[in-house]
């Protein structure tokens, strides 16, 4: 039955059908053949909606969206330029800086590469930055709005696997400092290389002026980490909070959009919402078609009598994530791929809330590699750039994260430390 698993589910991939079609049809086909009532899968996939940790993901969404449409972006980068602009390459180390404060507040890839590449890619294109560049390193540190917390795939894996979405966030931090760093790295080295000008000086009026435009911004960030981690709220009480405080900023203080335009914008936000809830809804199916099947404790027993090592497991894994990343979509993966792999994890010893930031990581790369990579086709899109020239631009930034993705996967502290200092082993 796992063939015609695999058959089907690629043969309505490659009809060209939406994803949550494809992860839906084919849990109905297969349900069928088992003889079972798709209405009983109706109400287990209602069952699984019913969650409130679940509610988090619309609201951290919509979050997004408010900071996106509400000149949140601007002020970020503003306050990167003014610390970081008069290093080499000034501009592209100010380009990492903002998407990683952005990252922190908004949980999605794709809204922080779409906040920060349509103010970025021309200025960036503007000083001198080859356009392929530009919108590689843009969409690269983009990425980091799905590892930095909150962080919109680690509250579904936390959802999957049971897992503390406090911890998981906290393990996020770490990998993701040094990915902004190892990014700031190689912008410095390529700068230093192809002779990318620094950004010229600010005056100590403009610099205090600066900071204190930011202040509001960061606000949101600060909900969330203190109301989370200080026990004063639930996560999704804390998305709730960042969804209202989002759209207050960013309509109030830097005027993005009017309280005429307000529904508009809050109406694009259930839409962004709404599109995650429907794929995980369809995949919530075909995730219990899997577990139903048997087909988890049969990769437990091919692993046990293959005799495979943790490091070896975890390698396989790496190479499965990257091609099924080349084709699917971040969230269908982790509802897909999770329930599978969760046990092996389990009898290897390998820490779970490690293996959700070795996921994550490849799901970053994946969002880079054609054919489907997201970030490709938005920095395309507001750049006017060709995505085949965004591609060409980012395969050296995916280099450096083949050498990053061995470092977080055979190396657990650089995930666990944090937690384990807050929360204990």
């Amino acid at each position: 039955m796992s063939q015609a698993l695999f058959g089907l589910f690629f043969v309505f991939l490659a009809a060209g059908m939406p994803i949550f079609v494809v992860l839906g049809l084919t849990a109905a086909v297969l349900l069928a053949a088992d003889g079972s009532s798709l209405l009983l899968l109706a109400q287990k996939v209602l069952d699984e909606l019913n969650s409130e940790l679940l509610m988090a993901l619309p609201f951290f969404g919509m979050a997004a969206v408010f900071m996106q449409r509400g000149g949140i972006a601007g002020a970020l980068i503003d306050v990167s330029a003014a610390w970081m602009g008069r290093l080499p390459g000034g501009l592209g180390v100010v380009a990492v800086a903002g998407c990683t404060i952005f990252a922190a507040i908004a949980g999605s890839s794709v809204a922080t590469a779409l906040a920060m590449g349509t103010i970025l890619v021309p200025a960036m294109v503007a000083r001198g930055y080859p356009a392929s560049f530009s919108t590689a390193l843009i969409g690269t540190g983009g990425t980091l709005g799905i590892l930095i917390p909150p962080s919109l795939p680690l509250i579904l894996f936390a959802i999957i696997a049971e897992q503390s979405v406090p911890r998981l966030f906290l393990a996020g931090v770490v990998p993701g400092v040094l990915q902004a760093l190892l990014l700031i790295a190689f912008v410095i080295w390529t700068a230093r290389r192809k002779g990318y000008p620094p950004e010229p000086p600010m005056s100590r009026a403009a610099f205090i002026r600066v900071n204190l435009r930011a202040l509001p911004a960061f606000s949101v960030p600060a909900i969330v980490a203190v109301g989370i981690y200080g026990g004063f709220v639930t996560v999704t009480e804390a998305a709730v909070l960042a969804a209202l405080v989002a759209m207050l900023v960013g309509m109030l203080v830097y005027r993005g959009f009017t309280l005429r335009q307000a529904p508009g914008v809050m109406g694009q936000a259930v839409r962004s919402a709404a599109s995650i809830m429907v794929i995980i809804a369809m995949a919530l199916a075909f995730g219990h078609w899997v577990t139903e099947s048997g087909v988890p404790a049969a990769v437990v027993d091919f692993v046990t009598a293959n005799e495979l090592e943790p490091w070896q497991f975890l390698l396989a894994i790496n190479l499965l994530l990257l091609i099924l990343g080349m084709f699917l979509e971040v969230a269908s993966i982790i509802l897909i791929a999770v329930p599978i792999l969760l046990p092996v994890v389990t009898a290897l010893g390998i820490d779970p809330i490690h293996f959700a930031i070795v996921i994550v990581v490849n799901m970053e790369i994946a969002l880079l590699t054609p054919p489907v990579g997201l970030n490709l086709y938005v920095l395309s899109s507001i750049s006017k750039v060709p995505v085949s020239e965004v591609i060409r631009g980012v395969w050296p930034f995916i280099g450096l994260f083949a050498v990053y993705l061995a470092l977080i996967t055979y190396i657990p502290e650089l995930s666990l430390w944090l937690p384990n200092l807050v929360y204990g082993n």
